[in-house]
């Protein structure tokens, strides 16, 4: 086994300034949505994550992957969204081990008051600070990031409960949370 591939001065002072940067920039993003709507980023990112899909609906153990998040902290926050009623867990219909998270009207409607503030947060710690060639570059570096994690950040899914004529799947196991930015419904 090779020795310890030791971070370089540069890339040492590269680590930390990415570090940094992505501290300031999560800050920020939660801070304005703390401030302003009342939840934390990562409630934002499960009601767009449920936004986004059709019924507006998706399988805990779906959404628990969707936000980086473990089972237990994804069901926890859903808990916390339940207690407002923007979101209603129901059983799956065709499989008895799942659960659906469904978007209520109200979640919804929350999403879209927080939404506009949210895209202006971001454009602000993130876009503002950039060149167009600076955005097309970290696309570009993030996707690089994406793929050597093995994929993760990046989610599809098949349909939220099976059809009964499809056998139901086992529930596919949750990766350690690791912070992914959210964008705003509107703004993807």
């Amino acid at each position: 086994m090779a020795g310890t591939r030791w971070l370089s001065a540069s890339e040492q002072e590269t680590w930390r300034a990415f570090l940094c940067a992505c501290n300031a920039f999560f800050s920020a993003v939660d801070g304005q949505l703390q401030r302003d709507s009342g939840m934390p980023h990562a409630y934002y990112e499960i009601l767009v994550r449920l936004s986004e899909t059709p019924g507006r609906a998706m399988r805990m153990s779906q959404l628990a992957e969707a936000t980086s998040a473990s089972k237990s902290r994804a069901s926890h926050a859903v808990a916390r969204l339940e207690e407002r009623g923007w979101v209603r867990r129901v059983d799956c219909a065709t499989d008895r081990r799942g659960q659906v998270a469904e978007l209520t009207d109200e979640g919804y409607a929350a999403l879209a008051e927080a939404a506009r503030g949210h895209v202006e947060q971001v454009r602000r710690s993130l876009f503002d600070a950039l060149t167009p060639e600076q955005v097309t570059q970290l696309r570009a570096i993030s996707d690089a990031m994406i793929a050597a994690g093995e994929g993760r950040g990046r989610v599809a899914f098949p349909s939220v409960c099976p059809s009964e004529d499809e056998p139901a799947a086992e529930e596919p196991a949750a990766e350690e949370p690791a912070e992914a930015e959210a964008a705003a419904a509107s703004a993807r």
